[in-house]
Protein backbone atom coordinates (compact mmCIF):
# COMPACT_ATOMS: atom_id res chain seq x y z
CA UNK A 1 0.00 0.00 0.00
CA UNK A 2 1.06 3.57 -0.72
CA UNK A 3 -0.06 6.93 0.62
CA UNK A 4 -2.17 7.42 -2.50
CA UNK A 5 -4.22 4.26 -1.81
CA UNK A 6 -7.88 5.24 -1.20
CA UNK A 7 -9.06 4.92 2.41
CA UNK A 8 -11.86 2.37 1.65
CA UNK A 9 -9.36 0.07 -0.05
CA UNK A 10 -6.99 0.41 2.91
CA UNK A 11 -9.80 -0.50 5.29
CA UNK A 12 -10.71 -3.59 3.26
CA UNK A 13 -7.07 -4.70 3.15
CA UNK A 14 -6.68 -4.19 6.90
CA UNK A 15 -9.89 -6.13 7.56
CA UNK A 16 -8.59 -9.07 5.50
CA UNK A 17 -5.26 -8.94 7.33
CA UNK A 18 -6.95 -8.84 10.74
CA UNK A 19 -9.23 -11.73 9.77
CA UNK A 20 -6.24 -13.74 8.56
CA UNK A 21 -4.35 -13.01 11.78
CA UNK A 22 -7.31 -14.20 13.87
CA UNK A 23 -7.61 -17.42 11.83
CA UNK A 24 -3.88 -18.12 12.21
CA UNK A 25 -3.78 -17.25 15.92
CA UNK A 26 -6.94 -19.09 17.01
CA UNK A 27 -5.42 -22.63 17.05
CA UNK A 28 -2.71 -21.40 19.43
CA UNK A 29 -5.36 -19.77 21.67
CA UNK A 30 -7.41 -22.97 21.65
CA UNK A 31 -4.32 -25.04 22.50
CA UNK A 32 -3.51 -22.86 25.52
CA UNK A 33 -7.17 -22.78 26.56
CA UNK A 34 -7.51 -26.57 26.41
CA UNK A 35 -4.29 -27.08 28.36
CA UNK A 36 -5.83 -25.16 31.29
CA UNK A 37 -9.15 -27.05 31.39
CA UNK A 38 -10.30 -29.74 33.77
CA UNK A 39 -11.45 -33.08 32.42
CA UNK A 40 -15.11 -32.09 32.85
CA UNK A 41 -14.62 -28.76 31.06
CA UNK A 42 -13.35 -30.54 27.93
CA UNK A 43 -16.86 -31.80 27.17
CA UNK A 44 -18.65 -28.57 28.10
CA UNK A 45 -21.15 -27.22 25.57
CA UNK A 46 -20.76 -24.62 24.27
CA UNK A 47 -16.96 -24.95 24.31
CA UNK A 48 -15.14 -22.59 26.66
CA UNK A 49 -12.50 -20.23 25.30
CA UNK A 50 -11.65 -18.98 28.78
CA UNK A 51 -11.52 -22.07 31.03
CA UNK A 52 -13.50 -21.99 34.25
CA UNK A 53 -11.96 -23.17 36.48
CA UNK A 54 -8.32 -22.85 35.37
CA UNK A 55 -6.31 -26.01 36.02
CA UNK A 56 -2.49 -25.80 35.91
CA UNK A 57 -2.22 -29.38 37.08
CA UNK A 58 -2.10 -30.57 33.46
CA UNK A 59 1.38 -29.08 33.09
CA UNK A 60 2.59 -30.81 36.24
CA UNK A 61 1.14 -34.10 35.07
CA UNK A 62 2.67 -33.97 31.60
CA UNK A 63 6.02 -32.84 33.01
CA UNK A 64 6.21 -35.89 35.28
CA UNK A 65 4.21 -38.48 33.34
CA UNK A 66 6.48 -38.82 30.31
CA UNK A 67 9.75 -37.32 31.63
CA UNK A 68 9.36 -34.02 29.79
CA UNK A 69 12.17 -32.55 31.86
CA UNK A 70 14.65 -34.98 30.30
CA UNK A 71 13.19 -34.55 26.81
CA UNK A 72 13.44 -30.76 27.09
CA UNK A 73 17.10 -30.99 28.10
CA UNK A 74 17.81 -33.36 25.19
CA UNK A 75 16.18 -30.96 22.73
CA UNK A 76 18.20 -28.01 24.04
CA UNK A 77 21.45 -29.99 23.75
CA UNK A 78 20.76 -30.81 20.09
CA UNK A 79 19.58 -27.28 19.28
CA UNK A 80 22.64 -25.72 20.97
CA UNK A 81 25.16 -27.69 18.91
CA UNK A 82 23.10 -27.41 15.73
CA UNK A 83 23.04 -23.61 16.00
CA UNK A 84 26.78 -23.38 16.66
CA UNK A 85 27.57 -25.71 13.76
CA UNK A 86 25.17 -24.10 11.28
CA UNK A 87 26.13 -20.49 12.04
CA UNK A 88 29.89 -21.08 11.97
CA UNK A 89 30.08 -23.41 8.98
CA UNK A 90 27.60 -21.50 6.82
CA UNK A 91 29.26 -18.16 7.60
CA UNK A 92 32.71 -19.43 6.64
CA UNK A 93 31.57 -21.01 3.37
CA UNK A 94 29.36 -18.03 2.44
CA UNK A 95 32.23 -15.60 3.07
CA UNK A 96 34.56 -17.64 0.88
CA UNK A 97 32.10 -17.90 -1.99
CA UNK A 98 31.16 -14.23 -1.80
CA UNK A 99 34.58 -12.61 -1.42
CA UNK A 100 37.12 -14.81 -3.24
CA UNK A 101 37.46 -15.27 -6.99
CA UNK A 102 38.56 -18.77 -7.99
CA UNK A 103 38.00 -21.20 -10.81
CA UNK A 104 34.78 -23.16 -10.53
CA UNK A 105 33.19 -20.86 -7.94
CA UNK A 106 29.98 -20.42 -9.94
CA UNK A 107 29.73 -24.16 -10.57
CA UNK A 108 30.15 -24.90 -6.86
CA UNK A 109 27.51 -22.32 -5.95
CA UNK A 110 25.00 -23.59 -8.53
CA UNK A 111 25.60 -27.22 -7.54
CA UNK A 112 25.09 -26.30 -3.90
CA UNK A 113 21.77 -24.59 -4.69
CA UNK A 114 20.70 -27.58 -6.77
CA UNK A 115 20.86 -29.76 -3.65
CA UNK A 116 17.93 -27.78 -2.27
CA UNK A 117 15.73 -29.42 -4.91
CA UNK A 118 16.57 -32.95 -3.73
CA UNK A 119 13.81 -34.25 -1.41
CA UNK A 120 15.02 -35.46 1.95
CA UNK A 121 13.22 -38.77 1.40
CA UNK A 122 15.66 -39.57 -1.43
CA UNK A 123 18.73 -39.45 0.81
CA UNK A 124 17.08 -40.72 3.99
CA UNK A 125 17.83 -44.43 3.55
CA UNK A 126 21.43 -44.07 2.23
CA UNK A 127 22.19 -41.64 5.05
CA UNK A 128 20.80 -44.06 7.61
CA UNK A 129 23.10 -46.84 6.41
CA UNK A 130 26.09 -44.48 6.44
CA UNK A 131 25.51 -43.67 10.11
CA UNK A 132 24.92 -47.36 10.78
CA UNK A 133 28.33 -48.22 9.28
CA UNK A 134 29.92 -45.63 11.56
CA UNK A 135 28.15 -47.20 14.55
CA UNK A 136 26.44 -43.95 15.47
CA UNK A 137 22.82 -45.08 15.62
CA UNK A 138 20.98 -44.32 18.87
CA UNK A 139 23.26 -41.31 19.45
CA UNK A 140 22.96 -37.58 18.79
CA UNK A 141 25.77 -37.57 16.22
CA UNK A 142 23.49 -38.02 13.15
CA UNK A 143 21.43 -35.05 14.38
CA UNK A 144 24.37 -32.76 15.19
CA UNK A 145 27.27 -33.47 12.81
CA UNK A 146 25.41 -32.48 9.58
CA UNK A 147 24.96 -28.94 10.94
CA UNK A 148 28.76 -28.53 10.98
CA UNK A 149 28.91 -29.35 7.25
CA UNK A 150 27.22 -26.10 6.12
CA UNK A 151 23.69 -26.41 4.72
CA UNK A 152 22.85 -24.97 1.31
CA UNK A 153 20.04 -22.76 2.59
CA UNK A 154 22.22 -21.15 5.27
CA UNK A 155 25.07 -20.58 2.83
CA UNK A 156 22.73 -18.93 0.34
CA UNK A 157 21.16 -16.71 3.02
CA UNK A 158 24.50 -15.42 4.31
CA UNK A 159 26.05 -15.25 0.83
CA UNK A 160 23.33 -12.90 -0.37
CA UNK A 161 23.75 -10.69 2.69
CA UNK A 162 27.55 -10.51 2.37
CA UNK A 163 27.22 -9.66 -1.33
CA UNK A 164 24.99 -6.73 -0.39
CA UNK A 165 27.78 -5.19 1.73
CA UNK A 166 30.22 -2.74 0.09
CA UNK A 167 33.23 -4.47 -1.46
CA UNK A 168 35.35 -1.52 -0.30
CA UNK A 169 35.18 -2.86 3.27
CA UNK A 170 37.26 -5.88 2.30
CA UNK A 171 39.66 -3.89 0.12
CA UNK A 172 40.28 -1.29 2.83
CA UNK A 173 40.98 -3.99 5.40
CA UNK A 174 43.47 -5.69 3.05
CA UNK A 175 45.27 -2.38 2.52
CA UNK A 176 45.48 -1.97 6.30
CA UNK A 177 47.21 -5.35 6.51
CA UNK A 178 44.37 -7.44 7.90
CA UNK A 179 44.34 -11.11 6.92
CA UNK A 180 41.20 -12.77 5.42
CA UNK A 181 40.39 -14.60 8.68
CA UNK A 182 40.77 -11.33 10.57
CA UNK A 183 38.53 -9.53 8.09
CA UNK A 184 35.95 -12.27 8.47
CA UNK A 185 35.95 -12.22 12.29
CA UNK A 186 36.41 -8.49 12.93
CA UNK A 187 34.39 -6.92 10.11
CA UNK A 188 31.98 -9.25 8.35
CA UNK A 189 30.70 -11.33 11.27
CA UNK A 190 29.56 -8.24 13.24
CA UNK A 191 27.95 -6.78 10.12
CA UNK A 192 26.15 -10.06 9.41
CA UNK A 193 24.29 -10.11 12.74
CA UNK A 194 20.82 -9.65 11.12
CA UNK A 195 21.41 -12.49 8.64
CA UNK A 196 22.95 -14.67 11.38
CA UNK A 197 19.92 -13.98 13.57
CA UNK A 198 17.59 -15.04 10.75
CA UNK A 199 19.58 -18.22 10.15
CA UNK A 200 19.67 -18.84 13.90
CA UNK A 201 15.87 -18.66 14.11
CA UNK A 202 15.47 -21.02 11.15
CA UNK A 203 18.03 -23.43 12.63
CA UNK A 204 16.40 -23.34 16.05
CA UNK A 205 12.95 -24.01 14.62
CA UNK A 206 14.20 -26.81 12.37
CA UNK A 207 16.17 -28.57 15.13
CA UNK A 208 13.57 -28.03 17.85
CA UNK A 209 10.65 -29.28 15.74
CA UNK A 210 12.60 -32.09 14.07
CA UNK A 211 10.59 -35.27 14.56
CA UNK A 212 11.67 -37.53 11.70
CA UNK A 213 15.40 -37.43 12.46
CA UNK A 214 15.13 -38.45 16.13
CA UNK A 215 12.44 -40.98 15.22
CA UNK A 216 14.86 -42.67 12.80
CA UNK A 217 18.06 -42.60 14.83
CA UNK A 218 16.99 -42.73 18.49
CA UNK A 219 15.64 -45.87 20.15
CA UNK A 220 16.35 -45.28 23.85
CA UNK A 221 13.64 -43.29 25.64
CA UNK A 222 16.19 -41.39 27.71
CA UNK A 223 17.52 -39.90 24.45
CA UNK A 224 14.11 -38.76 23.17
CA UNK A 225 13.55 -35.13 22.24
CA UNK A 226 10.35 -33.17 22.91
CA UNK A 227 8.72 -34.01 19.54
CA UNK A 228 9.26 -37.72 20.26
CA UNK A 229 7.93 -37.15 23.76
CA UNK A 230 4.79 -35.71 22.23
CA UNK A 231 4.42 -38.73 19.96
CA UNK A 232 4.81 -41.02 22.96
CA UNK A 233 2.23 -38.97 24.84
CA UNK A 234 -0.27 -39.16 21.98
CA UNK A 235 0.12 -42.94 21.90
CA UNK A 236 -1.09 -42.98 25.50
CA UNK A 237 -4.45 -41.51 24.45
CA UNK A 238 -6.42 -44.03 26.47
CA UNK A 239 -4.82 -42.98 29.77
CA UNK A 240 -4.04 -39.31 29.03
CA UNK A 241 -6.64 -36.58 28.66
CA UNK A 242 -6.72 -34.12 25.80
CA UNK A 243 -5.88 -31.32 28.24
CA UNK A 244 -2.62 -33.02 29.23
CA UNK A 245 -1.67 -33.51 25.57
CA UNK A 246 -2.32 -29.83 24.90
CA UNK A 247 -0.22 -28.90 27.94
CA UNK A 248 2.64 -30.85 26.36
CA UNK A 249 2.06 -29.03 23.08
CA UNK A 250 2.26 -25.66 24.88
CA UNK A 251 5.56 -26.64 26.52
CA UNK A 252 6.92 -27.70 23.12
CA UNK A 253 5.75 -24.55 21.34
CA UNK A 254 6.72 -21.82 23.83
CA UNK A 255 10.52 -21.89 23.22
CA UNK A 256 10.02 -21.36 19.47
CA UNK A 257 7.65 -18.44 20.08
CA UNK A 258 10.05 -16.93 22.63
CA UNK A 259 13.05 -17.16 20.29
CA UNK A 260 11.12 -15.55 17.45
CA UNK A 261 9.86 -12.71 19.64
CA UNK A 262 13.35 -11.99 20.99
CA UNK A 263 14.99 -12.03 17.54
CA UNK A 264 12.03 -10.66 15.57
CA UNK A 265 13.64 -7.35 14.58
CA UNK A 266 16.92 -8.91 13.45
CA UNK A 267 15.05 -11.77 11.78
CA UNK A 268 12.94 -9.46 9.61
CA UNK A 269 15.91 -7.24 8.83
CA UNK A 270 18.05 -10.21 7.86
CA UNK A 271 15.42 -11.72 5.57
CA UNK A 272 14.77 -8.37 3.88
CA UNK A 273 18.45 -7.59 3.38
CA UNK A 274 19.39 -10.91 1.82
CA UNK A 275 17.39 -10.05 -1.31
CA UNK A 276 19.17 -6.79 -2.05
CA UNK A 277 21.84 -8.16 -4.33
CA UNK A 278 22.23 -11.41 -6.18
Amino acid sequence: MTRSTPLPIKMIIYLFLIAGAIVMFFPFVWMVSTSLKTTGALAAMPPQIIPDPVDFGNFTEVWNKVNFERYTLNSFIIVFFDMIGALLSCAVVAFGLAMFEFKGRSLIFITMLATLMIPGQVTMIPTYFIWKQFGMLNTYYPLIIPSFLAGAFGIFLLHQYIKSLPKELYESAVIDGCSPPGIFVRIYLPLCKPALAALGVFTFMGAWNNTLGPLIYLQTKDLYTLPLGMLYLKNQTGSVSQAVIMAGAVITTLPVVAVYLVAQKQFVQGIASTGMKG
